[in-house]
């Protein structure tokens, strides 16, 4: 998953397709601005770029596209998408009523044998933070302990609003791409091991809460706006 990540954790963390890895490295290279949204690239350039074939690329772009992170018409090349005000509310109000109740029902439905890959997903992204943001690997870990909660349409859902949410931190500045620390996730997982409901809605609230300052009350529009432009 990780290059920074030791030996023991690649063992615990199950080994990503090559189809995955390849959307892990496109979808870094956008949330790090390597591939910006005024870049005018292509499938082949992709290709070029990342060393694969084509057709890989245009089923990562299919992909990403299905998460509205990409927008593909046809005889244009892809591109980017950005984010206004509103829609980055509603992303957010939505994200914050699915993530509450797939922590609750984490919190009842989590297995003991659960913990240790998530643990291992914070061990990564603690190493992969001491270098820089990982937006992605913050955004998996969120995904990963919504698959605890035994709702599978729920998490789906969820699966369809944390890369938006990553796309606009990466958009945005240095202070909000660094939201979603390591630290709060461990005080997450460690609340929901031992089921203590509450505690990990709470701190899930103060999380959102957190983001949601940064993102839509500290001047996104115009950031997203200069992005677009």
């Amino acid at each position: 998953m990780n290059s920074f990540a030791s030996p023991q954790t690649r063992a615990t963390l199950p080994f990503p397709s090559p189809a995955d890895n390849l959307y892990s490295r496109v979808f870094d290279a956008i949330l790090e601005q390597r591939i910006e949204a005024t870049s005018r690239f292509t499938e082949d350039s992709l290709a070029q770029m990342f060393g694969a074939r084509r057709s890989d690329i245009r089923g990562v772009l299919t992909r990403l596209s299905h998460q509205h992170v990409i927008v593909l018409r046809t005889n244009h090349r892809p591109r980017v998408a950005a984010l206004d005000h509103e829609q980055t509310r509603q992303m957010l109000h939505a994200r914050r009523l699915t993530e509450t109740t797939l922590v609750r029902l984490a919190c009842q439905q989590s297995h003991p044998q659960d913990f240790k890959p998530l643990r291992a997903l914070i061990e990564c992204e603690r190493n992969c933070t001491s270098r820089g943001p990982a937006i992605r690997l913050s955004g998996e870990f969120h995904l990963r302990l919504a698959e605890m909660a035994g709702n599978a349409p729920l998490a789906h859902f969820l699966g369809s609003l944390v890369p938006l949410t990553s796309l606009a931190i990466a958009h945005y500045d240095a202070q909000a791409r660094s939201y979603c620390v390591w630290q709060v996730h461990e005080a997450l997982v460690d609340a929901v091991e031992k089921r203590d409901g509450q505690k990990a809605q709470t701190l899930l609230s103060q999380h959102l809460d957190h983001l949601e300052e940064m993102l839509l009350n500290t001047g996104l529009t115009s950031s997203l706006n200069r992005v677009a432009g």
